[in-house]
């Protein structure tokens, strides 16, 4: 039995409004185990004996059936996602400065995002390479309007990545 860490994109947020503890009794009833839910953003910690891609299409099925929208999640499992916050290349504590991570299940949508480097204002963002996601420092207050916030906005990306706070993803390996 090994325990995940599954990351709904979009609920909460755009629409698709979901109750944590509906969440958990749906995940719970589709047979995971240990369902645990951190903020109202679909972070969910559970432990299943599948594999990741099997793991993942049972959760899209899942949350399609019991919350009638087309769902699409991360799936990790927790050495997975903590190397990937110990592997954060800047300050994540930078005062005035967002830290995120963005993930994807599309590695030709990560590197076109990345290519953006190179156009991107450092005094208001930058981005880096990591292991099957992407690491983003944005100023505060610049999120939704810098040059990468925007790119990552676009239709094109929206059913392929989610992006989390890396002091939300500490919280969720806590």
């Amino acid at each position: 039995m090994s325990e995940w860490v599954v990351l709904l994109r979009g609920i909460n947020v755009g629409g698709i409004n979901i109750k944590m503890v509906d969440l958990r009794a749906a995940l719970a009833s589709a047979g995971f185990t240990n369902v645990r839910t951190n903020l109202a953003t679909g972070n969910v910690l559970l432990q299943s004996p599948l594999a990741a891609a099997a793991l993942k299409a049972q959760v899209e099925s899942t949350l399609a059936e019991a919350f009638g929208y087309r769902a699409w999640v991360v799936v990790l499992d927790v050495p997975t996602l903590r190397a990937i916050v110990e592997s954060y290349p800047f300050d994540a504590e930078r005062e005035g400065w967002h830290p995120y991570v963005v993930f994807g299940n599309d590695d030709s949508h990560l590197t076109e995002l990345s290519a953006l480097a190179v156009e991107l204002d450092s005094d208001l963002e930058r981005i880096a390479e990591g292991n099957s996601v992407l690491y983003w420092e944005v100023r505060k207050g610049n999120t939704t309007d810098s040059t990468f916030g925007k790119a990552t906005a676009k239709a094109k990306y929206k059913a392929t990545t989610t992006t989390r706070n890396v002091r939300t993803l500490v919280k969720i390996l806590a």
